[in-house]
């Protein structure tokens, strides 16, 4: 989850009064974050937050949620964006390199290195998570009085530009970029087989950035900035509008005004847009939901208090949501935030005084029993993907078919199915140690799916230069008799088998399991090359004893 860095005094200044610490440290973390180094004298806070609220990867967005969290302004939070001549003209070049780009000004900002920091904190925050290492968006943040509008994004051959990027004092063209400079070696791999890159330029020329790897020199942010454009391109439609409102209005909070950009493309709109979604949802319907008789009126205030504008009629709360909360996806999301703003603390009731005592169920119960079996049998235990392929389960094993589950879109050809018993995928792992020391007793309790249906079952192989048929029977014979089972041993046909070397398990006139020696062409199948014995069992009979009921 991410870590943000702050400063206490920084924070209060941004809420508008000063909170004691020790209210913040109680306070934050109910509304979803983790406390870190908030001990001793120093002012230096750290929170981590979950990575649903991206709004709160900086202390503007803390700020922000907090004043409404505390009562201190509840409700939504508006910005206003006043119209700029600003013009991005966006070229048909970048559809096949990266389509998306949104862009906003913001004028008289104070800056200063606590600003810096927390910006610098925020993009990169921003590009770990919704950004997914910048493939998805990337921010590009510019010194405004430094270039010229109108700006122009498009895609152009990698000679064809020269500029400084940042952290360098060479200028050079976007193939040199790539493979010299260090973010350009970070980030290469964004734009790997493409012919030609995308480019962010002004009205004389100049390069403020080559998304999604670095910005110019040209347009640094320092404390002496005033006025600041900010880009965000990428691949994903809503997450980079995301990214962009999370910034404009983290820089808002900081006393910038936001200014609307013309964006001209295919199409001519104004970004950023700030404007809320609207949403309803029925009190009685969320009240059953978390569990807590809640009125329509006190769920609109907890949604106020979680930074929505919030009202309620008769049994429908209707809330308006910030556009940089895009954890809000469902009406479930609302319950929860109604949950997080009345207050965890004061849910629950009164402790029942009823005395109860837990128990394993009886799969866990039974599996259990097994495993302890096996160790002290001297196996050693295994665990395997419930995926398989029809080859290994019925083709190489020689196992009776059963009826499989089928991957609709399989991606590779070792997993197309559900596996119907544990043996192949025992068989795998000797076939990857087969060159190591002998002998080798692995067994495994796990899932199988048979007949549709899931079933738990034992299996155990021992690989080894003498495995016998004996040694198969004196595993199984212990395993049963640990268990308590009356059994019958029958012979057994099973193509697995070297024949006479195989036999079926019955209880009660019903088979559960087989055992024996591996036949040489189900080794072979496998590409091993030492001998093979196997166990395997139907746990359900064991499962069903042990739960009381009948087979």
């Amino acid at each position: 989850m991410p870590l943000i860095n702050f400063d206490y005094n920084d924070l209060c200044s941004l809420l508008g009064e000063e909170v004691p610490k020790e209210v913040l440290v109680e306070r934050i973390p109910m509304i979803g974050a983790d406390m870190h180094g908030t001990e001793g004298s120093s002012d230096e806070m750290s929170v981590e937050f979950f990575p649903n609220r991206p709004d709160m990867y900086c202390v503007e967005g803390i700020a922000r949620s907090m004043r409404a969290f505390l009562g201190i302004e509840p409700g939504l939070k508006e910005y206003e964006v006043e119209d700029t001549d600003i013009l991005v003209r966006v070229d048909p070049s970048v559809k096949e390199v990266r389509p998306i780009i949104l862009c906003a000004a913001v004028f008289d900002v104070e800056i200063d290195d606590l600003f810096i920091k927390s910006l610098m904190e925020l993009q990169e925050k921003l590009h770990m998570t919704i950004g997914r290492k910048r493939s998805k968006l990337a921010i590009g943040v510019h010194d405004l009085d430094k270039v010229i509008p109108p700006f122009d994004y498009r895609a152009v051959s990698p000679g064809d530009i020269r500029f400084v990027p940042l952290a360098s004092d060479e200028e050079m063209d976007l193939e040199e970029v790539l493979t010299k400079h260090e973010k350009g070696k970070a980030y290469a791999h964004l734009l790997e087989g493409k012919t030609r890159y995308p480019i962010i330029t002004d009205a004389n020329g100049d390069v403020l950035s080559f998304p999604p790897v670095i910005n110019g020199t040209l347009t640094t942010v320092t404390t002496e900035t005033k006025n600041l454009f900010i880009d965000v391109t990428g691949i994903d439609g809503k997450a980079v509008k995301t990214a962009l409102d999370i910034v404009v209005t983290a820089m808002a909070e900081r006393g910038g005004s936001i200014g609307a950009v013309t964006m001209a493309g295919e199409s001519e709109y104004q970004s950023p847009d700030l404007s809320p979604a609207s949403w309803s949802i029925s009190a009685s319907e969320c009240a059953g939901f978390i569990g807590k008789d809640i009125s329509p009126e006190e769920m609109a205030e907890s949604l106020r208090r979680m930074g929505m504008d919030a009202m309620a009629e008769g049994d429908t709360v209707y809330a308006e949501v910030p556009s940089t909360r895009p954890d809000i996806m469902h009406k479930v999301d609302l319950y929860e935030d109604v949950a997080i703003g009345y207050g965890f603390e004061r849910f629950g009731g009164s402790h029942s005084m009823t005395q109860t005592t837990g128990s394993l169920m009886p799969e866990t119960a039974v599996s259990e029993s097994m495993r302890d079996i096996m160790t002290g049998l001297g196996f050693t235990e295994a665990v395997t993907l419930t995926l398989s392929s029809e080859r290994d389960e019925f083709g190489i094993s020689g196992i009776k078919e059963e009826e499989l589950v089928m991957i609709m879109n399989p991606i590779t050809e070792d997993h197309t199915c559900l596996r119907a018993s544990l043996f192949p995928s025992l068989m795998r792992i000797l076939r990857r140690n087969k060159r190591r020391d002998l002998p080798q007793r692995i067994f495994e309790v796990g899932d199988v799916i048979s007949g549709c249906r899931k079933r738990r079952h034992l299996c155990g192989v021992v690989m080894d230069s003498r495995s016998s048929f004996t040694e198969s029977k004196s595993y199984m014979e212990a395993v049963l008799r640990e268990m308590g089972a009356e059994y019958e041993l029958e012979h057994c046909t099973d193509r697995t088998f070297i024949p006479g070397r195989g036999a079926a398990v019955t209880v009660e006139g019903r088979r559960i399991g087989s055992f024996g020696e591996v036949s040489p062409e189900v080794i072979e199948g496998f590409e091993i090359t030492h001998p093979v014995m196997m166990m395997e069992l139907d746990l359900q009979w064991f499962i069903d004893a042990r739960r009381g009921g009948v087979v």
